[in-house]
């Protein structure tokens, strides 16, 4: 129960966050040498103010723990575990345990034996999560790099002592004992705000700007031209105090500091530029130090972190920034989903067919009947019941809430889980065992002792309380049943922009539809006279779903198979399984195929009969799917079978419809230079259901077709290919705040170019783009209307020829 309280109480409060994407947490790397064949590798975490980064060790059932590993060599091997500094114990009152993280700054070593002298660089990973006091963010994942050749002195040439200016290497390796992190802050409409916080180690000290006798001063300099300062740069205010190092009495600063610096500036794209010069110390030693600050007017650090940050990665992540030109002259468009009314019907539908299951329908008469007997009052029967209709609802609202954190956390990861190949297979694998599970060969159900419990507890409570244990107990016990339908949500919502909203819209919905007849039958209790009695008809329900939920898991095999190119379900094969299952169904709606629950079947019913020709009459439809026919398309499903190239027949190209289209963006630059046209960024998805929609109904329109194939060069990026780059184009794109995000696949690169440049990770999302990488017309995404499309495509053609 203590993950389950945390993961209500943070995610709760996570609906607060907004689409910034949070990284409180730098890492920066150092070696010192102990020895000829010995080095301690060293991690430095610093953690912006407010945040808590966790311990290596961490009870069972806490958050997740700081993780290190090292990359496998034969030239060198570990000695002993990674240690870590001291921290901080609290009692942690989310998760109900003593736990140890720390803030501020954090120092992990592992000590190595280098069996190769000729090594240079040991590389390796640290996993990690990172909490405030409002919420957790998921964990990330940061490369690291040890250069041997740079390291220090041993330990004793270290510890000579000399002159208090000379940077001496402790057990710490180079010390570092001030960080930096600075913004800007707009306060009107020309006038701003530059402010650096400075995070100082424990026993340091961070010397004042005013100049005195004993050490340097602290001092900030501004080189913008197109910037206008207004007044000095303030500080903290603090006392003098006698410092023992210098016998003078100075102003310093402990713990942290923040300066700010008031400016002014007409010019909106103004980038900030600053340098500060400090000194710090403690009891033994000073350290000099420079910092180089570069912002825009948004905030943005623009400056990066040159330690580990070798040149081919430097000019890789420089390649990324296409400098595209002319946004301003475009209004940001708004990304077209689904409206949120049709997802919301969609989770209430998903919702009433949970209802004819034989896990909730039989609980109607039951629970409505308690409530309105037992309290003796119906006044006070009718509300009990109305309030346990409204924990239902809001149970399944709550459990949406966890997507809203992953999604402001890192606005890539939805669509990253639902590319994912290792999820897609374990997504597919859970359908199928649902599926079986709904024919009646096998019970999955929540454990026992959870319903139990919180039985236990409604009894013994009573009141509102109560009543909320009552609603919980019934989602668990029914989870046989409502499972699967929630998970049909779940996988239907990932990887699209508005995910998480989406998501919570169809749980919302899902949730209402449950809870509204536990409500209504007890406003109005001679309506279960009208309900049909429990029978064989509520498992046929359930059989008819677990062939739907079989269908479905081919979905996410397929989008493992796409994403990885295993080629093991192309479209025809897709299709084909499809019609097998299809054909099953019609098979046991009219009696010829039997399951383990299924009572006798003396006639066939109406509901049997209308319920098997449609499905038969959807079988028919499918057939031309497996053809190499122009009938073959199947519009009604785009979206769900593989694309039309995905196919087992030969095909004369990989593009959709035979389009001109490249998957490599220096070719497809090249060839829209030689033919003399605009180009169309298509950043695509392997397993983008609305990919495959505006392909198969919007550019098969014969205008948008002769559009495209005439005027334009389309270049399909896909975000999710997991196909590895060669090895020597591999590299380390690198963050502003000097983090870096390892850029191992196809898809990796191509997502993160369409971040950079557009500020977007939803999909399909297209752009039109001259040779010069001049925007030819505002950005569009999923545009179901082909007439819109066109127009948006024609626009973009004439300011071409412009």
């Amino acid at each position: 129960m203590k993950k389950t309280a945390f993961l209500l109480i943070t995610l709760i409060l996570g609906l607060s966050l907004n689409a910034q994407i949070f990284e409180p947490v730098s890492w920066e790397t150092s070696v010192e040498k102990i020895s000829d064949t010995e080095f301690d590798l060293i991690s430095v975490a610093t953690i912006d103010k407010g945040w808590h980064l966790y311990s290596q060790n961490v009870p069972e059932g806490g958050p997740i723990a700081t993780t290190f590993s090292y990359e496998e060599n034969i030239n060198y091997e570990l000695v002993g575990d990674t240690s870590e500094s001291d921290g901080e114990e609290v009692d942690d009152p989310v998760f109900q345990m003593r736990i140890k993280y720390f803030s501020g700054r954090a120092e992990f070593r592992q000590r190595v034996k280098i069996l190769n002298s000729e090594l240079d660089i040991v590389k390796g990973e640290v996993e990690f999560m990172s909490c405030d006091d409002e919420k957790c963010l998921p964990p990330d994942v940061t490369v690291l790099e040890f250069k041997l050749n740079s390291s220090s002195d041993t330990k004793e040439e270290a510890n000579n002592e000399g002159n208090i200016f000379s940077n001496p290497i402790e057990t710490s390796g180079i010390l570092e004992p001030v960080t930096w992190t600075s913004t800007v802050k707009k306060l009107s409409n020309n006038e701003y705000q530059a402010e650096f916080y400075a995070t100082i180690d424990e026993s340091w000290h961070l010397y004042s700007q005013e100049e005195a006798d004993g050490p340097p001063s602290t001092e900030f300099v501004f080189t913008n031209a197109d910037i206008k300062l207004i007044g000095k740069t303030s500080e903290p205010k603090v006392s003098p105090v006698f410092d023992k190092v210098f016998k003078v009495d100075v102003k310093y600063f402990s713990n942290e500091a923040l300066f700010i610096q008031k400016f002014e500036t007409t010019n909106k794209d103004a980038v900030f530029e600053a340098e500060v010069y400090y000194m710090t110390c403690d009891d033994k030693q000073c350290v000099k130090g420079d910092k180089v600050f570069k912002m825009n007017l948004k905030g943005e650090n623009l400056t990066t972190n040159d330690q580990n940050i070798d040149n081919t990665s430097l000019q890789f992540s420089n390649d990324l920034n296409l400098n595209v030109k002319g946004k301003e002259n475009y209004e940001k468009q708004d990304i077209k989903e689904k409206s949120n009314l049709t997802i919301f019907f969609l989770g209430f539908l998903g919702g009433f067919i949970a209802l004819l299951t034989p896990c909730v329908f039989p609980m109607i008469p039951l629970t409505v009947s308690f409530f309105t007997k037992s309290s003796g009052d119906n006044k006070k029967g009718v509300f009990n019941s109305v309030l346990y209709g409204f924990f239902i609802f809001l149970i399944y609202f709550l459990l949406s809430l966890p997507f809203h954190v992953l999604d402001s956390a890192d606005p890539e990861i939805l669509n990253n889980i639902s590319t994912n190949v290792t999820l897609n297979i374990i997504f597919f694998v859970i359908f199928v065992a649902f599926a079986f599970s709904f024919f009646g060969y096998y019970e999955l159900t929540l454990p026992a002792s959870w319903s139990n419990a919180l039985d236990s507890k409604a009894n013994s409570i009573g009141g509102i309380i109560g009543i909320f244990f009552m609603a919980v107990t019934l989602a668990i016990v029914s989870f046989s049943c409502t499972g699967p339908i929630l998970g049909t949500l779940l996988g239907s919502s990932l990887g699209t922009d508005s995910g998480a909203t989406q998501l919570t819209l169809g749980m919302s919905g899902f949730g209402l539809a449950l809870a509204l007849p536990f409500s209504l039958f007890a406003m109005f209790p001679k309506w279960l006279n009208s309900l049909p009695k429990s029978g064989g008809w509520l498992n046929t329900v359930k059989v008819v779903l677990g062939f739907i939920e079989l269908a479905l898991a081919l979905k996410f095999l397929s989008n493992a198979d796409l994403v990885e190119h295993w080629g093991l379900l192309k479209r025809e094969i897709f299709i084909g399984l499809w019609i097998i299952i299809g054909i099953g169904l019609v098979l046991y709606l009219f009696g010829k195929i039997k399951f383990p629950h299924d009572s006798p079947l003396l006639k066939l019913g109406k509901g049997r009969i209308t319920t098997g020709i449609l499905f038969l009459a959807f079988v028919i439809y499918l057939i031309p799917g497996v053809t190499n026919t122009k009938y073959a398309n199947l519009k009604l499903l785009s979206g769900f079978p593989p694309p039309m190239f995905y196919s087992i027949y030969d095909k004369d190209s990989e593009c959709p419809l035979d389009l001109n289209c490249y998957k490599d963006l220096d070719e497809g630059i090249a060839a829209a230079k030689a033919a003399n046209k605009p180009i169309m960024l298509d950043f695509t998805g392997w397993a983008c259901v609305n990919c495959r929609k505006m392909e198969e109904q919007v550019w098969s329109k014969s205008k948008v077709y002769d559009m495209l194939l005439e005027n334009y060069i389309i270049i399909s990026l896909y975000v999710d290919d997991r196909k590895e780059l060669p090895k020597e184009e591999q590299f380390d794109y690198i963050k502003p705040n000097g983090n870096k995000k390892r850029i191992k696949t196809i898809g990796d690169k191509w997502a993160t170019l369409q971040t950079i440049n557009f500020q977007n990770n939803s999909q399909p999302f297209y752009v039109l783009l001259d040779h010069n990488m001049q925007m030819l017309n505002h950005t569009t995404a999923y545009t179901p209307n082909a007439d819109e499309y066109f127009e948006w495509l024609n626009i973009g053609l004439e300011n071409f020829r412009k």
